[in-house]
């Protein structure tokens, strides 16, 4: 008998449950009592601050970078209150989520050159993101997650420690940007909500889920904070120089270079923890088409498969803003703002629900529906416009192009 407990999965005992269903069930109700079911769970589940940890990691990642861009993108007055105001409708939504999957579990049981040397760098670090994904277990993912937050810390304490210092007169600011702009903050805001995903598996996997909701807004309201800190701050700061990343704005030199460093070893140990979700829902569709015998295989390689899809993506499309503005747009949107809502409709609806709900939950879906439809088409529009100017970031370097050999590239 094959068991995979490094990998969390125990493949022939999966097999032995679904033939024997029925057997199982009957055995189990005279043998187990929900109470000592109820007991097993806590003493393997997560405890309160590793759910705390992994939510705040999984929502901190490279999102929070472009954050001054997107503030830029918004303007002075409307960037913190739009942040503001997303942040909520996230956090919102997370719990509209939380509650369907309650309700329907519970109806369930009722029912039945600088830029090959980058991209080299990136290709060196794939083996290793391979050998990470392969650890399904959130009790051990939460020690790297221990890890990137630790990291983050250090490089978020050098980024606020430089931005606050010396910041401009900042009334020369535009208030309100243009529309256009707007819908690329839009992306990127929407985006750096990236653990809207992992809500669902963090309460599942905790030894008391009912205290869930207290991490839920405990950690989301100190990461909206930062959000809208660093963005504002950052934008202040660096003004019309914002770039895509606020690391390409710091002073080259040793300390405030190591910010990339630490931001970059909390970025690659999050990537297990984000692969979490995606991966639990893709590996059984696949492990369902195979032999028992070739289930282990079978995971690994789709596991494997992904990870080189996301590399070679992050090798091939070098802008930074546009991309994360893009995937907000497209997928962070649907999933934050679009689905949650519609979700409650469905579930709660032939129960009566109140006028003011269904409302709700419709507006928040449109308003989704139209960052997303608005937001992805800017983005799109960007990304295949000409570089005609100086643009760096995490994937590569690109060379101004004036006019005249005599003009000096913008500052």
């Amino acid at each position: 008998m094959l068991k995979m407990s490094l990998f969390g999965r125990d493949y022939n005992n999966e097999s032995k449950s679904l033939d024997n269903g029925s057997k199982s069930l009957l055995e189990s109700s005279s043998s187990i009592t929900s109470e000592s079911v109820h007991a097993a769970e806590e003493a393997s589940g997560i405890s309160i601050v590793q759910t705390l940890i992994h939510l705040l990691k999984c929502n901190i990642g490279t999102g929070l970078l472009g954050l001054p861009l997107a503030m830029k993108n918004a303007g002075l007055l409307v960037g913190p209150f739009s942040l503001l105001a997303i942040g909520i409708l996230t956090v919102h939504c997370m719990v509209i989520l939380l509650n369907c999957a309650h309700h329907l579990s519970q109806r369930k049981i009722l029912v039945p050159t600088p830029i090959l040397d980058i991209r080299f760098y990136m290709l060196l670090l794939l083996p290793l993101l391979i050998l990470l994904v392969f650890i399904q277990n959130l009790r051990v993912l939460s020690i790297f997650s221990t890890l990137a937050n630790i990291a983050t810390l250090g490089s978020m304490a050098l980024i606020f420690e430089y931005i606050v210092q010396g910041i401009p007169d900042p009334r020369n600011l535009p208030l309100m940007a243009s529309w256009k702009t707007f819908l690329v903050f839009f992306g990127t805001a929407i985006f750096t909500f990236e653990g809207v995903g992992m809500v669902l598996s963090l309460k599942n996997q905790m030894k008391h889920p009912q205290q869930f909701s207290f991490v839920l807004y405990l950690g989301m309201s100190l990461i909206i904070i930062l959000y809208i800190c660093l963005g504002t701050l950052g934008y202040m700061k660096f003004g019309s120089n914002t770039q895509a990343s606020i690391t390409l704005n710091l002073p080259n030199c040793w300390l405030y270079q190591s910010v990339k460093l630490m931001y970059s070893i909390g970025i690659f140990f999050t990537y297990a923890l984000q692969f979490h979700v995606p991966a639990e829902i893709i590996i059984p569709v696949v492990i369902s088409q195979v032999s028992e015998s070739w289930a282990l295989f079978a995971e690994l390689s789709v596991r494997t498969a992904l990870v080189c899809l996301t590399c070679v993506s992050a090798i091939l499309i070098p802008r930074l803003d546009l991309v994360i503005s893009l995937v907000g747009s497209v997928s962070s949107s649907a999933l934050a703002l679009i689905i949650p809502p519609l979700l409650e409709l469905i579930t709660f609806y032939p129960e009566d629900m109140s006028c003011v709900t269904i409302a709700k939950d419709i507006m928040i879906s449109i308003l989704g529906l139209l960052g997303c439809v608005f937001g992805t088409y800017q983005a799109l529009y960007e990304l295949i416009q000409p570089i005609n100017h100086s643009i760096a970031n995490s994937t590569g370097v690109y060379f101004y192009a004036s006019s005249s050999p005599l003009l000096p590239p913008p500052m």
